[in-house]
């Protein structure tokens, strides 16, 4: 297949170490933090393609306009209308439920500009379809990314971003001092709120 064909080649001659643990065999969905620059997303790619994942992934609107759009499809890419985030789970949901998404990657932290909380649509997604979280990383101090553990979450805010905050806590990014702490603005709420 090409795209192996190219995660091989760019693993081969890139600066940065894929180590990761195996691919998750269910669908799943994949967390890809700290999500802090455009880079993120070719690093993405490369380690999807790499391990044969079929992935899907959230990306605002606009990057769908004009002769854009059908590159960002065939990649996987499915338009948010950030207006209306309630809808884009409901969206996701009903999509997953379908059977037409493998791995779905989601950036919580949002924008690459370091926000205060994480966005929580991940953890509904999850919740909801009942397909695991896969923790997808990059760091800059080692120079390295990859895939972590999979695991299904509990239902309990706290501890389940408890095993999060941890995974993350020596992550940086390829622009650290643009990382945000894995943190939902819900874990105060009870979890019905989520």
């Amino acid at each position: 297949m090409l795209t192996r064909f190219i995660a091989r080649v760019f693993w081969t001659f890139s600066r940065w170490t894929l180590h990761t643990e195996p691919a998750p065999t269910r669908p799943t969905v994949l967390i890809g933090a700290p999500h802090t620059s455009n880079w993120d997303f070719v690093l993405m790619l490369a380690i999807a393609w790499r391990l044969g994942i079929d992935v899907h992934w959230l990306g605002k609107k606009s990057l769908f306009h004009g002769w854009r759009g059908p590159i960002m499809r065939r990649l996987g890419g499915i338009p948010v209308d950030r207006a209306d985030p309630a809808r884009v789970v409901g969206d996701v949901v009903d999509q997953v439920n379908s059977g037409s998404v493998f791995g779905l990657v989601v950036t919580p932290d949002g924008t690459r500009g370091g926000n205060a909380y994480w966005k929580s649509g991940f953890y509904r997604i999850a919740r909801e379809t009942g397909m695991p979280v896969t923790l997808g990383f990059v760091d800059r101090t080692t120079l390295t990314c990859g895939l972590g553990p999979t695991f299904d979450l509990t239902g309990d805010v706290v501890a389940d971003m408890d095993r999060i905050r941890a995974f993350y806590a020596d992550k940086a990014g390829v622009r650290p001092e643009r990382r945000t702490e894995p943190r939902l603005r819900e874990e105060a709420e009870p979890p019905a709120a989520l």
